[in-house]
């Protein structure tokens, strides 16, 4: 099935309900069953990533099947490391191809039993909890994906001796860290961080109640329909000014591609302003999602990026930096890379668009959509949206885009 979106060229003026932050609710999930089921928590994510972490935590069966999920396959590896009894957890074929070595040695070496079903590295796992913690010191790197960092550090406060993670590099996704680690301390668990140790003594988790926040990955592809209208204004509900989540970077990231962002008790609302900047220099290390979606809202602004901070798109869904250079030379753009930097030129538009790749990865497919402000785009399966954002298609409709099925 495709999607063919086409060209929309009215005045965008609208308010959005938002999708939850998946972020947010796969983090309060895996904080309320470490609590044994103590809080009450509003408004989770409809994202097909957090019903199956919430399936599986509700259900504790003897195989746990992620699907594509990376955060719960993550963060479920470090719970099973605590409550597991031989459980194997697996995924999809590209899930069991996502490393989670790192995550691995970590637990066993705090005592877990994990034994690789498949080839070392990967998933299938099959995983024994820890029946006597044999240290608390776990030496981890800080570039590598926030989601293992964060998996141990909501474990530690399970664990009878706490636990203090070392972190031997420049820490990247930082903003994720602190998100946990904020959630946490909302559910009564301290933390002392200070310079690269994180310690985390042993302790309970209270009980409580947290309404989770709208997503701001998923805000991002309005910013870029909002960037690419006409006379653009746009209402964001749920949102806030003071967010845990760090892909608000995305507030600051579009001022130079001509948004305002202004904030009220209701959420975000998206004003044009017109003055976009002809290059852009952008470090993406502390919110990864956000850069597909900017390298489109650029390429069709005819705006240069200058990109670091990219590296973890290589193991996300797809390769996501081999997926945009494919599907941007299709806008007429390019994504050049030298080292650890990437620069995205963009082309002449408008151009007639042929069938955008999703690559079984949602984010591709968003993050491509808002070009129908240029020209008509059609979106190969389009479904994929299921896994962070199932509204995405109905709500693009809400504010007047014209959507047809071929």
């Amino acid at each position: 099935m495709k999607y063919l979106v086409k060209k929309f060229d009215q005045h965008l003026h609208g308010t959005v309900q938002l999708t939850s932050s998946k972020s947010e609710s796969n983090r309060a999930l895996l904080i309320n069953a470490l609590s044994g089921n103590q809080l009450q928590l509003h408004n989770l994510s409809a994202a097909r990533d957090t019903q199956t972490m919430e399936r599986l935590l509700k259900e504790s069966g003897e195989v746990w099947d992620v699907l594509d999920a990376g955060t719960t396959m993550r963060f479920c590896t470090a719970f099973l490391a605590i409550k597991g009894s031989g459980q194997t957890i697996t995924g999809t074929p590209r899930m069991c191809q996502r490393p989670i070595g790192v995550l691995v040695g970590a637990l066993r070496k705090l005592g877990a039993t994990i034994e690789y079903l498949g080839e070392d590295g990967y998933p299938p796992l099959k995983i024994s909890g820890i029946k006597d913690q044999q240290t608390s010191l776990i030496e981890i790197p800080g570039n590598i994906s926030s989601q293992f960092i964060s998996a141990l550090l909501m474990i530690g406060p399970s664990l009878p001796d706490g636990l203090t993670l070392r972190l031997t590099t420049e820490v990247f996704s930082k903003p994720y860290i602190e998100m946990t680690l904020d959630l946490m301390r909302r559910f009564g668990v301290e933390s002392l961080w200070e310079g690269n140790e994180i310690k985390i003594a042993p302790q309970a988790y209270s009980s409580g109640a947290y309404t989770i926040e709208s997503d701001w990955s998923g805000a991002s592809y309005w910013y870029s329909l909002a960037a690419l209208g006409m006379n653009s204004e746009l209402t964001l509900l749920g949102l806030r000014s003071e967010s845990l989540q760090g892909d608000q970077e995305i507030a600051t990231i579009m001022e130079k591609l001509g948004i305002k962002t202004t904030y009220d008790n209701k959420g975000a609302t998206l004003t044009q302003t017109g003055e976009v900047a002809g290059e852009i220099e952008i470090n993406f290390k502390t919110c990864p999602d956000l850069a597909q979606t900017v390298m489109v809202t650029a390429a069709a602004k005819g705006v240069t990026l200058k990109m670091t901070g990219l590296e973890s798109l290589r193991i996300k869904e797809t390769d996501r930096i081999a997926a945009m250079q494919n599907e941007l030379r299709k806008l007429g753009a390019s994504l050049i890379e030298e080292g650890s930097t990437w620069t995205m030129i963009p082309g002449t538009l408008p151009v007639t668009v042929e069938t955008i790749d999703t690559y079984d990865d949602h984010r591709m497919a968003m993050a491509f959509a808002p070009y129908c402000a240029i020209n008509d785009i059609t979106i190969d399966d389009p479904s994929v949206v299921q896994k962070s954002y199932p509204d995405f298609w109905k709500d693009f409709q809400s504010v007047g885009i014209v959507i047809e099925q071929i």
